[in-house]
């Protein structure tokens, strides 16, 4: 390539150089000028070559500091550059001045440099085949008699061509190219994926409805594609994203589990350990369950069973009436039932993270009639031939029924818990008693009426099934 004009000229071997990453490249020039000019001897003062700055001498720039050499002599300066790198490339110019003062010259278009590194690229030949092609390329035009050479893990391989085949590699394996005769200049390797790793954000507790990220991360050549599962039953495993991260905007209790990315590059695919989700939440679901179940018989033991779904496990707190019970356990037992037992009945599932109350559950318990109360009106002395009622009243469940008999009479008198005589006379005097019965059992009370002639008698005692007297 010729610049010149009138007798100036710069002569540049090749336009277009293009060398590999880390090699040297030497670039010539040959330069003319006049001997004389204005009858005045032409001597040249200073050569150079630059890049950027038409004033800047190349040795001086920092970024080419012990790497740059020039060779002049005889009207020709070529330069060196070892240690190649890609922020070398660049149009390359040399320039020169003499000793006369429009005496200055510059090669203009230069020489433009391309350094770039040899690159393998590798493709698997059909998804389900084990045959990976690797093939050399540098983006620099090589000629097609050049030699390639092939590594593997350092050690050399049989084959001379720019395509080579693998069949199968390990995990560890890396491989290089270089060409025949610069092998101190290979490419960088290429190998699949290892140092598999996947982490958590954020780290520690992890509360439902949170934001959550999943990342996973490897070490590989070409890079890797990276897909994510989650475990699903005993063996299988359920395929959720093909992104290096894997997103709940909002995670779900339903989430909690163990998590597995797989990172695959054409070389062969790699799988992490499984990441282990436990997603924190308040208690829900929150039920209260008897056994045995409907009523139960006074003198029965009952378990009141409080379940929800809460993590970590709740506490339980147990109200009866709205009143709270001792004890913190999920199961509330009653060794022997009485009839103060009756009634409703829930519990309070508590965790860090709140608490919740169940539906209130009726506990009905059954119980036998307790001792009647008998009583007569109207009290004081009645006039012969005026009304007296009696009334008897108990505590039972299932309600009772209740049935008046006197004394020495196998007929009852009447039914219910009121008896009333009306128009009484000396012949209704005696004893009278209440029998209360339910299906669990019965209780009797008696009460003694005394009528004189023109007048009732109260009675002082009353008496009871069970030989007990009260005093009226």
């Amino acid at each position: 390539a010729v610049c010149g004009q009138h007798g100036w000229l710069v002569t540049y071997n090749s336009l277009q150089i293009c060398a590999l990453k880390g090699s040297t490249v030497k670039i010539r020039c040959d330069y003319k000028y006049p001997d004389y000019l204005n009858d005045k001897k032409t001597t040249v003062q200073e050569r150079f070559w630059f890049t950027k700055y038409i004033n800047v001498d190349l040795r001086t720039d920092p970024e080419y500091s012990n790497r740059v050499q020039y060779h002049c002599r005889n009207k020709v300066c070529n330069l060196t550059i070892t240690d190649l790198r890609e922020s070398d490339s660049a149009e390359y110019k040399f320039r020169f001045i003499t000793n006369h003062v429009y005496g200055k010259y510059t090669g203009s278009p230069g020489v433009t440099l391309s350094v770039t590194e040899l690159q393998i690229i590798v493709r698997r030949l059909t998804r389900s085949s084990a045959c990976t092609e690797l093939t050399c390329h540098s983006d620099c035009q090589l000629p097609d008699s050049v030699s390639y050479i092939w590594f593997k893990n350092k050690e050399r391989l049989i084959g001379e061509k720019k395509h080579f085949r693998l069949w199968s590699s390990g995990t560890a394996d890396r491989f290089h190219c270089a060409l025949e005769g610069y092998e101190q200049f290979p490419s960088p390797a290429v190998y699949a994926p290892k140092d598999l790793f996947v982490s958590v954000y954020p780290s520690g507790e992890i509360k439902e409805n949170s934001s959550v990220t999943l990342t996973c991360t490897s070490d590989a050549n070409p890079a890797a594609k990276y897909t994510w599962y989650k475990k699903h039953g005993n063996q299988g495993f359920k395929q959720l994203s093909e992104k290096p991260q894997h997103v709940f905007s909002s995670i779900k209790s339903s989430d909690s589990g163990v998590y597995y990315c797989t990172a695959e590059n054409d070389l062969r695919n790699s799988t992490s350990s499984g990441l282990e989700i436990d997603v924190k939440y308040l208690p829900k679901s929150s039920s209260v369950s008897v056994s045995p179940s409907g009523p139960i018989e006074e003198g029965k033991p009952l378990s009141l069973t409080c379940s929800s779904d809460a993590n970590p496990a709740a506490s339980y707190t147990w109200y009866k009436d709205n009143k709270l019970l001792s004890g913190f356990k999920h199961v509330h037992y009653v060794a022997f039932m009485t009839s103060k037992d009756r009634g409703n009945y829930l519990c309070m599932s508590k965790n860090q993270f709140g608490q919740l109350n169940s539906s209130s559950l009726f506990v009905d318990v059954l119980y036998a009639p307790k001792l009647p109360s008998v009583s007569m009106s109207p009290s004081g002395e009645i006039v012969e031939g005026s009304s007296v009622t009696l009334t008897c009243s108990s505590d039972a469940n299932p309600a009772a029924d209740y049935t008046w008999y006197k004394q020495d009479e196998k007929s009852p008198k009447a039914s219910g818990q009121s008896f009333t005589i009306n128009n009484i006379t000396h012949h209704h005097s005696g004893n009278y008693y209440c029998k209360v019965q339910n299906r669990m059992g019965h209780k009797s009370s008696t009460i003694q009426v005394a009528v004189a002639s023109g007048k009732v008698s109260l009675p002082t005692l009353i008496y009871t099934s069970d030989h007990h007297q009260v005093s009226m």
